[in-house]
């Protein structure tokens, strides 16, 4: 099996199980291929996976999976290490209120809404400047208005996007979709013509 993504939106799509998220693993190191090679960005996941993982953000379906930090706040900071430390009480409040999170930097992450955790954990990713972000099925566990909210984010991005999901009106919004059936691609191309054949092969 080969793919190259070249489009700067990508939607991964396909059933539970088929592979999607062993794919998106892949893209930043946090899976090793059992055989063949891969390349992201020029760099090879087994040997440059610090690099790798500088260059590329990873969105988690479950934010809990990502939230380090006792709060906000102190999230934000560890993703802001390397900014001068004067600079980093501004930034975070910066940060905060562009994600829709202004006021709740010192409220314990526990004690946000499940979109807001999203959110937060959105925000931690993004803050460094990724040039690739790879979200596995961020808007799942997500109420409709904050999956338009992070939808809409992510697909605003300057940054080039994998995005899998299960929500094809979120994947018809991306330049391409890849489809996999039974851990392997069995599609790729316009999003509309790919989402489309996903639809018959359900019928």
């Amino acid at each position: 099996m080969s793919v190259q993504l070249t489009a700067r939106r990508t939607a991964v799509i396909g059933g539970n199980g088929t592979g999607k998220s062993t794919f998106a693993r892949l893209l930043n190191g946090l899976r090793m291929p059992s055989s063949g090679r891969i390349s992201v960005l020029g760099l090879d996941p087994a040997v440059e996976a610090k690099e790798l993982r500088r260059r590329v953000g990873f969105v988690f379906t479950n934010p809990e999976a990502q939230i380090l930090m006792p709060t906000a706040a102190e999230d934000l900071a560890l993703s802001l290490r390397g900014v001068p430390r004067h600079e980093i009480p501004a930034r975070i409040e910066q940060v905060l209120a562009e994600y829709g999170l202004a006021g709740l930097g010192n409220v314990p992450a526990s004690g946000l809404s499940g979109g807001q955790r999203q959110l937060l954990a959105l925000a931690a990713v993004l803050v460094t400047g990724p040039e690739l972000v790879v979200a596995d099925e961020p808007t799942t566990l997500l109420d409709l208005r904050n999956a338009r909210r992070v939808g809409d984010l992510l697909l605003g991005l300057e940054s080039r996007l994998v995005l899998v999901t299960h929500d094809l009106e979120l994947a018809a919004r991306c330049d391409e979709a890849v489809l996999f059936e039974g851990g392997r691609v069995r599609a790729q191309g316009e999003s509309a013509e790919v989402i489309d054949e996903y639809r018959v092969s359900c019928s």
